[in-house]
C-alpha cells in the first residue's frame, strides 16, 4: 500500500514541477530566453536557442500526463529523459549550475543558488523511483 501511495505522489510532484515550468517556456520568459540562448549558441543550433523551449515544454507535458495513464511508465521514462538531459547541459555546457535570477524589467538581481540544477535533480530520481516501481509492479502481475 505504501508503494502505491509513494508512487502516485511522486508522479504528483514530477507533474506539479513540469507543469508550473510551462509558463516560463512558452511565455519566453528572461530565464527560458537565458537557458536556451546559451544552449543555442554553445551548440550552435540557432533553432535550440529559439525552439528548445517550446519540445521541452511538450515534452514534459506529455510525461506529466502519461504519469496519469495506464502508460506511467513511458510517462516516467520520458521525466528521467528530459532531467538527464537537463543535467548534462547543467554540468557539461557554459550553463552551469546556477542560474541567474531576473527582476521584473529582465535585468540579473543575483543567482538562484543551484536550485533549478537540484530541482532538476530531485524530479529525475523521483522519475526513476517510479519507473522501479512500476517495473516491480509490471513483473509481478
Amino acid at each position: 500500500m505504501f508503494k502505491k501511495y509513494l508512487k502516485i505522489g511522486l508522479c504528483i510532484y514530477i507533474a506539479v514541477v513540469f507543469v508550473q515550468s510551462l509558463f516560463f517556456k512558452f511565455s519566453g520568459s528572461p530565464e527560458t530566453e537565458f537557458i536556451f540562448g546559451t544552449l543555442g549558441k554553445w551548440s550552435g543550433i540557432e533553432l535550440f536557442g529559439q525552439y528548445g523551449a517550446y519540445a521541452v515544454g511538450v515534452t514534459e507535458l506529455i510525461a506529466s500526463i502519461l504519469l496519469f495513464t495506464a502508460y506511467r511508465f513511458l510517462g516516467a521514462l520520458v521525466a528521467a529523459g528530459t532531467m538527464s538531459g537537463a543535467i548534462f547541459f547543467h554540468l557539461f555546457t557554459p550553463l552551469g549550475i546556477k542560474m541567474p535570477e531576473f527582476d521584473a524589467s529582465g535585468n540579473i538581481v543575483g543567482d538562484d543558488g543551484g536550485l533549478l540544477f537540484v530541482n532538476a535533480c530531485a524530479v529525475f530520481l523521483a522519475a526513476v523511483i517510479v519507473l522501479v516501481l512500476e517495473f516491480n509492479d509490471q513483473k509481478s502481475s
